[in-house]
This record gives structure tokens, sequence and C-alpha cells, in this order.
């Protein structure tokens, strides 16, 4: 009998042609007829897209592999599981890639013009938009490949234009000049949370703005030329050249009788008023603001309440514009800082500066410096979308892991500002509309098809806006546009509601809430019933891994080097609730140890026990004519146990706990004890009864240790479950993938059978431990005495006598009596059994004590040492806090080490 299965584990020679093959035999694809019928219910979850120009990295690895495990763990339990993959068309990152390509030929996209520019675009996404969705495969993602959507594909683009149309004619779509967040560099509007705020060092500058005329009753400081002034402080001297107010609280005692005056504007010859408003803190810096409408939020906001003018001072590149005194006009912003600065300084107009820290907005994208810009922008007017949104969760429909993000996802709504919508870029969904150019209509027309002529007038001089949709808008839709919609198709009655959104924090706000709002108001229900918020790859200096900071790990070399089954195992196993992942790109050996450890155990296991049973014909161990030893009883029991358990985990995305779990049954339950404690049984010339009940109870467990494996390590553990045989009158499905999940009460648990191998194990584990802290002979027999024995033991002790003897060497057990006597080792088990290892004989005893002796001594001079200078109040209170604590660490661990050395040495007969 043998096997032809290779010695070494091998991941490169088996799992691209296994892929191949669960592909084309159609083992991913989701039929919608079966969910129709009836016969299936579904299970969705749709990818989050990644940007068309990304490759993969870890967290990919990480958030995909766990969207894995969900779909092969439900379509192993009968569903119809659904795994749709998409890419998304990332307007911003695509085109800012593109361009720099271009550039690398001299060229801009305005040399190209629009159309060729869009043209060049779509070649690159064709030559490289596919290569992360290949990488997928790699690692094992079972997407159905034949629904495979990107969000300009004409059907996606299609559901862009009816919800652009429906939610402009539910007058939730306007058009209107607000600030917004702008990008200096990619030259487009930004959403609020596409301003990523990062902490930065500036300087808060307090500038003096003269009165223009003096105001009796008023205490303000004056010039040397005697003109009162007003301090007002910035963190952005340039942008005082476009100021319009100064203003002041309402209630602010030094300020009542200023309230309608005018200051001076410097460098401008310009006065401008001061207003009352209560959005002024009369207790930060003077209590007087300088109001900029046209380059802070806050002050448009309160510029709209009291009419004053906006001024803008800035091109979209971010330089000083023709509205600013000449000697500033085409400086960088950052340059006219500097400039302002020393031109105030210089008028005696700079009060103090000082150190501040804030936080200053970034492209999420680029990283440059956002300006907060006025301009003429499409919104979305998201109040009434998100109070439905905020009611699904309230009421249970949406549920959130962790829980924690419930609180940030409803604040977020509470508080909700409308979403700009509309971005200057060329590469994206155009926005819908268009304009009459006839001199004497200038009608707009918002429509699902392109128009041929105005609607008012009967022009065809028509121009489209030129402006793109938000990438956002197209993906907020991804969940049912992916299915067909706003067609009809069997895939939306069938797949709509999905299940579950795997996902990364950080788009919380971006996408996951919009996909929320968008289900319940397009669909009439959310499109997701759980929200799994997954943790964030870091390295063990806790950073985010980057390519900017070069500290990533490439997830096709961790692939390449220990298989996608390790890669796989490693993330899920330290995917612990809430918490993020620490790997070390610098040690990939270490990193992934687990997982490839786990890969070549499972391998080694699989060896043994196709050696044994491969080609054989083997019985179902729960038959009532397969007479069932303790072990094999224990084992079946334990393996119904892990499906309980796995199963309890799962459900409830706690995926640590759940590779935790199924680790402990293979590694730590089947193969370092059940397949030990059988080995003598499986031989050929074992009983023939015994022999065919441990075979056929090894098949069993190792199918469902594969089975509980195999959602988490697919590869692997199909490899190997196609080689073991199938009970006798059973028939089984051709790959692990479509076999049926051990479903937690499918098997009896045996609670006799496992109190009482947990009995015998706990023995047999404290006799190995005695004996390796005594340094017995590993080979040598010895006698064991026990009492107070309880009866889960004796039983067990009846059953699997030879358990003893194979695995803890030990040659006779006396029960009760006297036998307790001379030097030996005693040990209390959990059951309250007492168990005595006689020494004498087995190791030189005198010679055990006299090191033993030697080595207390050391210990008592190392903790004496310790307790003094811990007694010494001098070193107590000056030493540093970390040095102190270390040393009362070495105290209690001398301490420690000593009372244990004490036992040993009682053991063998001295105090």
């Amino acid at each position: 009998m043998g096997t032809t299965l290779p010695p070494r584990y091998d991941p490169g020679s088996i799992e691209k042609a296994l892929y191949e093959e669960w592909e084309e035999r159609g083992y991913f694809h989701a039929d919608p007829q079966r969910v129709l019928e009836g016969r299936r219910d579904s299970y969705v979850i749709v990818i989050p897209p990644p940007n068309v120009t990304a490759v993969l990295h870890m967290g990919h690895g990480l958030n995909n592999t766990i969207q894995d495990v969900l779909i092969r763990w439900r379509r192993m339990q009968g569903r119809e599981a659904l795994y749709l993959p998409g890419t998304d068309h990332a307007g911003i990152a695509t085109q800012n890639v593109v361009e720099r390509l271009i550039a690398d030929e001299g060229l801009t996209r305005e040399d190209l013009g629009r159309e060729a520019f869009v043209e060049r675009v779509w070649a690159f996404v064709e030559e490289t938009g596919s290569t992360i969705l290949e990488q997928l495969r790699a690692i094992g993602c079972s997407c159905d490949w034949t629904r495979t959507r990107f969000t300009l594909d004409p059907g996606l683009s299609s559901a862009v234009r009816e919800v652009f149309v429906r939610l402009y004619e539910k007058g939730l779509v306007y058009r209107g000049e607000y600030i917004i967040n702008w990008c200096p560099r990619c030259l487009t509007a930004l959403s609020d949370e596409e301003a990523e705020g990062e902490e930065s060092n500036g300087r808060l500058v307090h500038l003096r703005y003269p009165l223009r005329e003096p105001v009796a009753g008023v205490e303000l400081p004056t010039l040397p030329d005697g003109r009162q002034y007003v301090v007002v402080a910035t963190t952005r001297p340039e942008t005082m050249l476009g100021d319009t107010a100064v203003a002041v609280h309402p209630e602010d005692e030094r300020y009542l009788g200023l309230v309608g005056a005018h200051v001076e504007l410097p460098l401008t010859g310009r006065s401008i008023p001061v207003v009352a408003d209560a959005y002024v803190d009369p207790s930060f810096g003077s209590g007087a603001v300088k109001i900029t409408p046209s380059h802070d939020p806050n002050d448009f906001e309160l510029a709209r309440r009291h009419d004053l003018p906006g001024r803008n001072v800035m091109t979209p590149d971010a330089r000083m514009n023709e509205n600013v005194p000449p000697e500033f006009q085409d400086l960088d912003r950052f340059e006219a800082r500097a400039r302002v600065t020393d031109a105030l300084s210089k008028l005696g107009l700079i009060d103090r500066t000082e150190d501040h820290t804030y936080t200053i907005p970034h492209c999420y994208r680029c990283h440059t410096v956002v300006e907060p810009r006025v301009s003429l922008q499409w919104f979305v007017r998201m109040k009434p979308l998100a109070e439905p949104a905020l009611a699904a969760s309230r009421d249970g429909r949406v549920r959130f892991t962790p829980e924690r993000h419930l609180a940030v996802y409803e604040n977020w709504l509470e508080n909700i500002r409308d979403w700009c919508i509309s971005r200057q870029l060329w590469w994206g969904h155009r926005i819908p509309v268009w304009y009459c150019r006839a001199s004497t209509c200038g009608h707009m027309m918002v429509a699902r098809e392109d128009p041929d002529r105005c609607a008012q007038c009967g022009s065809t001089d028509l121009e489209q806006d030129q402006d793109v949709l938000d990438t956002w808008f197209s993906s907020w839709l991804w969940p049912f546009s992916t299915l067909g919609w706003p067609e009809t198709s069997d895939d939306v009655p069938a797949f709509y509601p999905g299940h579950a959104l795997v996902t990364a924090q950080e788009i919380l706000f971006f996408w996951v809430a919009r996909m929320i709002m968008a289900g319940l108001e397009f669909m009439g229900e959310v499109p997701f019933r759980d929200v799994y918020l997954n943790g964030t790859v870091r390295d063990m200096q806790r950073r985010k891994m980057s390519k900017s900071l070069g500290n990533g790990i490439d997830p096709l070399e961790v692939v390449r080097l220990y298989g996608a089954d390790a890669l796989r195992y490693t993330v899920i196993d330290a995917q612990g609730l809430g918490t993020d992942i620490l790997m070390d790109p610098e040690n990939l050996d270490d990193t992934f140890a687990t997982g490839r450890n786990l890969a070549n155990k499972v391998w080694n296991a699989g060896r043994f026990i196709l050696m044994n049973v491969e080609g054989e014909s083997v019985a179902d161990p729960r038959a009532d004519d397969v007479p069932l030893e303790l072990a094999d009883r224990w084992i079946l029991s334990r393996a119904a146990a892990a499906a309980a358990e796995v199963t309890r985990q799962l459900e409830g995305f706690r995926f640590h706990e759940a590779a935790d779990a199924v680790y402990h049954f293979f590694w730590g339950e089947l193969a370092d004890w059940y397949v030990e404690l059988v080995k003598h049984r499986v031989r050929d010339d074992a009983e023939p009864a015994s022999r065919a009940a441990a075979r056929a109870t090894l098949v069993a467990a190792f199918d469902q240790a594969l089975r509980l494996l195999h959602p988490i390590m697919p590869f692997i553990t199909d490899a190997l479950w196609r080689r073991l045989p199938v009970p006798a009158g059973r028939t089984r499905e051709a790959s692990l993938m479509i076999a049926s999940w051990p479903e937690p009460g499918g098997a009896p648990r045996d609670h006799d059978a496992e109190a009482q191998m947990g009995a015998l194990m706990e023995l047999i584990g404290t006799i190995r431990t005695l004996r390796s802290e005594y340094d017995a002979p590993p080979a040598a027999l010895i006698r064991i005495h026990l009492a107070n024995v309880s009866g889960a033991l004796q039983a067990a002790l009846r059953a699997e006598d030879r358990a003893l003897h194979r695995l803890a060497r030990v040659e006779q057990v006396d029960i009760g009596g006297n036998g307790a006597q001379g030097a030996g080792a005693h040990a209390v088990l959990r059951d309250g059994t007492e168990l005595f290892v006689p020494l004498a004989g087995m190791i030189d005893v005198d010679r055990e004590r006299e090191r033993l002796t030697r080595e207390l001594q050391r210990l008592d001079q190392q903790l004496q040492a310790a307790l003094v200078r811990l007694d010494n109040q001098d070193f107590v209170r000056r030493a540093p806090v970390d040095v102190v604590e270390r040393e009362r660490e070495k105290a209690a661990s001398f301490r420690d080490q000593r009372e244990r050395l004490a036992v040993k040495l009682a053991a063998l007969g001295e105090a």
C-alpha cells in the first residue's frame, strides 16, 4: 500500500491548475434560476471595485480573502453564492496616470484634445485594466468572472444617467455656486471626504487692520500715527487680499461700538465693514476674525448671511490672480504668503506671530494642499437621502461589525452636507446636461438620451456640460447597477439585496453610506444586511503599508514563495475583530510562518492518512456495525464540536476565532493526538475490526477537517480531499468547493468520550512535562502511581491503556495504595487525580539534587541583589520608571523560578 503524494508540499504545482479547473467547470457561476425557482437561497457579496490602475497589495489580499472565505463557506452551505467582481474607472487617478504617460512624449491633454485624450485613456485601460483581477485569481478568489463589471460599461453608464435624471427631476440634483474643495494639481473639485486632513505645524500671524475713521467709546490699540486698529489672526496671510469684512461676536462688549464701522484692508486700498455674527468665538485670539468668503467655507456661509461680496484672489492652479495688487500677481500661493507677510511687517502691521498646529486638507489622490474655492458645480441634496439610511441602521436593517463604526456612520449622516458631484476632468461619466447655444435661448436640458435639438427652440446647436461626475457617483450604484438595473433581468430579483459588504473603514463615507442611500432610494431596500469593516495592514512600526513608504508586501511574491493558502490563512488568523494586522516586510519567513507551517502539517498528515487508506474501501464510522473505540468516538465528537464552533465564529465575522478553532481541531486534536493514538491500529497487521474502525474514523475526521479549513485554504484542502476514499454506499462531489459544509448538530456529541479522553490527554501531557523537567531519558519506560482517580480517567485507562505506553512511555500504572514513596515528581490533575512519578533509578537523584541546590543558591543571590536595589529609596526615586519596573520584573522572575526549583528539590527528598 502507498501513495503517490510527493513527500514535500509544493503549492506551485497544484494551485494554478486547480483554479483553472474550478473556473472551467463553472463552480464560481451563480445561477439566478435556482434562486427564483426556490431551489436555493442566494448569498451575495459585491467586490469593492479596485481602481482600474491598481495592482494587488496586502490590503487587497486581506479584504478579498475575507470576502472569499465567506463566499466559499456559504457556497458549501448550499447557498447560490455570487461573488461579483469588477473595477472602478477611478477618474482622477486614471487621468493622472495617463497624463504622466503623455507628458513623457512632451504632450498635454490639451494638446491632444478631449476626444483623443479619452481614446488614449481607454487604450491604457484595455491594456492594463484587468491586471488586478488576474491577480485576485492567484490568491484563490472564487468570483463569478462571467459577470465582471467596469464602472464605465454601457450598462452601468445607463444606470448613472438614470439616477442623475431621476434625482434632478425630484429636485435633489442642482447646480449652483458654492465654496468647494479644489485641488490645484488635479484642477478639479473634490468632495469633503476626498479632502483628507493632515496635521501640520505652521504659523499663526496676527495682523493689524487700521480703522478708517476713529470710533468713540471703543478701546483699541493705536498705531504710531495715532490710528486705531483691530487685530485679526490667520494661518494664510495671502488670503487677506481677498477679505471683504471683519467679524466680531454680537455680545462681545469690547467691540459693541465697532459694528458698522470700516477698516482699511492693508496693501489693497480697499475698506471693508465690521459685522457682528454669532459664529465668532470671542475667546479665540483677539475675538475679531477676518472674513474671506471666496477662500474659507465658514466665511462663505457668514458672507451669505450678511450679503457680503466674495473676492477670488487665486487662479485654478493656486497662483495669485488679477484681483490682487500687481506686485503679488502670478505668485504661487505659498510664495505669496511669504511676500505678503514681509510687506505687512515693513508697514508695522504684524502684531505678532506664533507657532500653531492645525489640520490642513490634502487631495486624497495627489496629496496637494486643497484650496477652498467658490465655483459653479453640480450638487446632490443629501439630507433627504440620509434620513432613510439613518433609519435603516437604527432599526437593525443594516448592522456594522465592529459595532463601534455604527456611531461614526450615524454621526456623519446626522451632519451630512450636500455632495459636490461634478469634476473638472475628461475621464469619467459626462454629466448628462446640454445647453442650447442659440443666442436667444440658452435652455438647459437634463436627458437620459443624447438630444439632437433643443426642446425649447428646436436649435441643433447644443453643447454638453464639460464636467464629468464624481467617480463615487457610479460606484454608489454598484450593488444593483452590476446586476443590470435599470433594465429588467433575472439577476436583480435573484441577487438584490445582497448580504455582506466587506471593505475598509476609510471608505465608510465615500462608498458604504452612499450605497445604502442609493439602495433605499432606487431599489426600496438596503443593498446588504451586514457591513464588515476589516483592519488595516501595517508594518512593525504600525505605519500603514504604502508604495510611498516602500514598506509594502507583494501578495504575489508571498504566493510564489509559500503558496496562496499560506497567505490566506496568515491574514485570516491575524484578523482579530476590530484590530489592525502587523506584518514585517523585512522578514517574510516569520510573517507567513503560521500559514506555511499549517499547510505543511496538513500535507504531511494527508500523506500519512492516504498512505494507509488510499485505494481502500472504508466504512461510515457512524454505521451501527462499526466497533468504534474510545479514541474514535472522541475525535468524531470533537469534529462535531469544531463544526459548531467554526460556523458560530464565521456567522459573527470573527475570522481569527474561526481560524483558531479549525487549527486547534486539525493540529491540536486530529494530527497531534488522534493520528498518534491510532498509528498502531491502521497497520495491516492490526486486529481487523479495530483496523477498519480506525481507518474509517481517520478518513471521516480528516474529511471534516478539510471541509472546515477549505474556505480559508481552498487549494491544499481540495487537492487532498479528492484522494480520500468514499465510504461504501455513498457518493461524493467532484470538488471540495461544492461539497457540503459540516453543519452544527449534523453529528451528535459524545460527552462521555470527550471527558474520558480529556482526562487521559491531561495525564499524558503532565507525565511528558514532568519527564522533560527532570531530564528523564526519552526512551526510558517508567512506572506511575495514581490516587483519587476520577471515573472518567479510570474508563479511559481501561479503554486506551496502550496510549500511556506509546505516548508517555509508561510500562505500569499503580492505582491507590502507598505507591507514592521515595524521590519522585508529584502533580494533581484538574479532576483531582493525584499523580506520582518515581524518579529513582531513572535519573541520578543525588546529582540532580546537587544541581538544583546550586541553582537555588544562584537564584537566591540574584534575588537578594534585586531586592537590595529595590529597597534603596534613592534608586527607586531617581532611576527612570522603566528601569525600576524592569528591576521589579526581574525580582518577580527570580522568585518564581526559585519557588519552582524548591518544589522539584522537595520532590527529590530534600527540603
